[in-house]
């Protein structure tokens, strides 16, 4: 009787095998949103110069791995492809990073399409909460208006797009106070590829890192701080902080979407 029972009710509906909606098959998606995954991130990051000791690719590497992390902590979510392509400065005359070979930069407009063009195909695809967040500063201002504009086009459905600042107000403010009280300096936390900026990335993935070239850098090679200080032990209190700071938000920004 308890044979024929469960084989009526059929097999205990299994998690997907991963966040990241690259690693699933179609059918595993569908799945799951069905047994309730109808939050996606949508990450952003970027591709540009951290100096001499960072490879360009740290800001898409963050973004894909934090956002997993984040996603497994709600437990109800998946993570989309990373945008590695993002406004990064005028290329002729060169601006900002664009001074550096192998930083990538395309208009705001081309960024602010592809963030609303995918998150209309998710919500096609039947989730109910995109979030949009990013681990670049200069794009943050164009991803919330492309979450206002979502959400004007989609008034009257249940379905929200969710600009989370959090998540790169928690890799700033936060995470900074809380290498201060590791005794770590301004002038050493800096604002790129310095201390707060390599440490967060040796935590997140160190072989993203030289570690033999973390001295003698300046703002002519592309760093802003001092990265000679940075460890793996100092960016994981950026990491927990990013993670947790993140969760909460998302979550509080579905509870006032009801």
């Amino acid at each position: 009787m308890v044979a024929l029972a469960l084989a009526a009710v059929g097999p205990a509906r299994a998690a997907p095998p991963s966040v990241e909606l690259e690693a699933l098959t179609w059918t595993e998606l569908r799945d799951a949103i069905r047994a309730g995954a109808t939050t996606i991130i949508i990450p952003a990051g970027g591709t540009e110069q951290n100096g001499p000791h960072m490879a360009l690719g740290k800001h898409n590497v963050r973004a894909r791995l934090l956002s997993a992390r984040i996603a497994q902590a709600l437990g109800d979510t998946i993570v989309a492809p990373v945008l590695a392509y993002v406004p990064e400065g005028a290329i002729s005359p060169p601006a900002g990073h664009m001074r550096f070979p192998g930083t990538i930069s395309i208009p705001d407009a081309a960024f602010k399409a592809t963030v609303e063009g995918a998150a209309r195909g998710f919500r096609q695809a039947g989730f109910a909460h995109i979030v949009l967040l990013g681990d670049h500063g200069g794009y943050q201002a164009v991803l919330r208006q492309a979450a206002t504009e979502l959400n004007k086009e989609w008034a009257g459905s249940k379905v929200r797009a969710h600009f989370i600042e959090d998540y790169y107000r928690a890799s700033e403010a936060a995470y900074a106070q809380a290498l201060r009280g590791k005794g770590i300096t301004d002038a050493q936390i800096g604002t790129h590829a310095g201390t707060a900026d390599t440490s967060l990335t040796l935590a997140v993935d160190p072989s993203l890192v030289r570690n033999d070239r973390l001295t003698g850098h300046g703002p002519a090679d592309g760093t802003q701080g001092d990265p000679a200080a940075s460890s793996a032990a100092l960016g994981q209190l950026g990491v927990d902080l990013i993670v947790s700071q993140t969760v909460a938000a998302i979550r509080k920004a579905r509870a006032e979407k009801q």
